[in-house]
C-alpha cells in the first residue's frame, strides 16, 4: 500500500533573522539554536508530504551568504512550495521550490483553502465554508473563524495540518467586518457561527 501524502501549513520560519527573535520574543539565544528547533520541528513532515510555507522562508545578511540558505533549504523535509511573503527576495526565490507564487487555491480533506502570505477578510468560496490560511502577523492576531494565522509564532514553532487548523477556527470569533465586505450576507454562514 502507497503512504498517505499530508499537506503542512507554516509561515514565517524567519530562518537567519536575528532580529525576529526580540522582536517576537522567540525562546532561543541564538539565531543558530533558532534554526535548529525550526528544522528538528519539520521533521514531522514525510519525504513525500506537501510542505507549504506561506511566506518569509529566510531574512537577514546570513541568508544571503552563498550556500548558507540551500543548506536549511535542503534540511527541510518533503516537497517545497513558497507562497511568496514580504521578506522572500532574490536569494530566496532562487531556491529550486516545487511551486511558488503570491496565492493558492487548493482543497485539503474535502476543505477548500485559499493560501495568502498576507490575512484576508474575503476570498474565493468564503461563503460555502473556505478557509484562508495566511501569516505576516507573527504573534499579534490568531486570526478569525474562516482566516486563520499558521504562522510559526503560534503553532509551537512547527507545521500544522488541516484538521488542527479546522480545530483553532472554530474558537476564533467571526471577522466583525464579515458583512461589510459580503453584501447580501448580513445573516452569519452556518460556518462560521
Amino acid at each position: 500500500m502507497a503512504p498517505i501524502m499530508a499537506n503542512w501549513y507554516t509561515s514565517d520560519p524567519h530562518f537567519f533573522h536575528a532580529n525576529i527573535i526580540r522582536h517576537c520574543a522567540r525562546p532561543f539565544a541564538t539565531v543558530e539554536a533558532m534554526n535548529d528547533a525550526l528544522i528538528a520541528n519539520f521533521a514531522r513532515v514525510g519525504p513525500d508530504d506537501d510542505l507549504w510555507i506561506i511566506g518569509d522562508f529566510a531574512f537577514g545578511p546570513a541568508a544571503r551568504e552563498p550556500g548558507v540558505i540551500e543548506q536549511v533549504f535542503d534540511a527541510l523535509p518533503g516537497r517545497k512550495h513558497l507562497i511568496l511573503g514580504n521578506h522572500d527576495h532574490s536569494p530566496v526565490k532562487a531556491l529550486p521550490w516545487l511551486t511558488m507564487r503570491n496565492l493558492v487555491e487548493l482543497k485539503d480533506d474535502g476543505q477548500h483553502l485559499t493560501l495568502c502570505h498576507y490575512p484576508m477578510i474575503t476570498f474565493n468560496n468564503a461563503r460555502k465554508g473556505a478557509l484562508q490560511l495566511f501569516g505576516h502577523v507573527h504573534n499579534d492576531w490568531l486570526g478569525t473563524r474562516n482566516s486563520v494565522n499558521v504562522g510559526v509564532d503560534v503553532w509551537d514553532f512547527c507545521p500544522v495540518q488541516i484538521d488542527d487548523i479546522r480545530a483553532r477556527a472554530k474558537t476564533l470569533p467571526v471577522n466583525r467586518h464579515w458583512g461589510d465586505v459580503e453584501h447580501g450576507a448580513a445573516d452569519v454562514p452556518e460556518h462560521l457561527a
